[in-house]
């Protein structure tokens, strides 16, 4: 049997709405649930390194003792703050991109072995197609936000199969199942590895 690799941490996006008024009262504690969630399997959080729903998701992963990884937009931490009006905060390492929010987008979530879409608005979405594209396994976290419906609808048109999407209501559930299918991903690539040295 193939070595599994798993000295690898997994890296696990949220994504989100960095601005929230349409979101609803439970917004944050999902949030923070999931970061939660997240940091409890080792796994280390990524997001845009923005405000909102991915920075409740970091602030949960930190509460959880968990570590954060972020892609900014902007080309340097100067940029972040003064041009962008991100945080830091709540940040392990920023990695910034200088490609704007949609060249961000697809850094993010290809950066990602799954990806969690709480919820959010067009860049939300943007994430959401390119994550789909890819194939990626995905968490769709159902609440009393338009997000997973809107979602739902896309999937529904796109005359396009995806199976490894999951709706799912609780945070930790959300993220067992789409880390088992990350561990499948995993299983599959590892027959497909490089010999180690003591094989040569």
């Amino acid at each position: 049997m193939p070595p599994q690799h798993e000295h690898l941490r997994l890296k696990l996006c949220v994504s989100g709405a960095a601005e929230t008024g349409h979101c609803g009262i439970d917004a944050y504690d999902r949030g923070l649930e999931l970061g939660r969630e997240i940091a409890k399997r080792n796994a280390i959080l990524v997001t845009g390194a923005t405000t909102g729903f991915p920075l409740w998701a970091a602030m949960g992963a930190k509460e959880a003792g968990g570590f954060t990884l972020g892609f900014s937009p902007a080309s340097s931490e100067k940029e972040h703050i003064e041009t962008y009006n991100l945080p830091v905060e709540y940040m392990d390492v920023i990695v910034y991109t200088g490609f704007g929010f949609p060249g961000r987008d697809l850094i993010l979530t290809r950066s990602s072995d799954g990806i969690f879409f709480g919820c959010g608005r067009i860049g939300t979405i943007h994430e959401f197609t390119i994550s789909f594209e890819d194939k990626k396994p995905i968490g769709i976290m159902e609440a009393d936000w338009q997000t997973d419906e809107v979602i739902k609808a896309i999937l529904e048109n796109s005359h396009r199969e995806h199976e490894r999407i999951i709706f799912e209501t609780d945070p930790a559930t959300l993220v067992e199942k789409v880390v088992d299918l990350v561990k499948k991903d995993r299983e599959h690539r590892a027959q497909f590895r490089f010999p180690v040295a003591d094989e040569a």
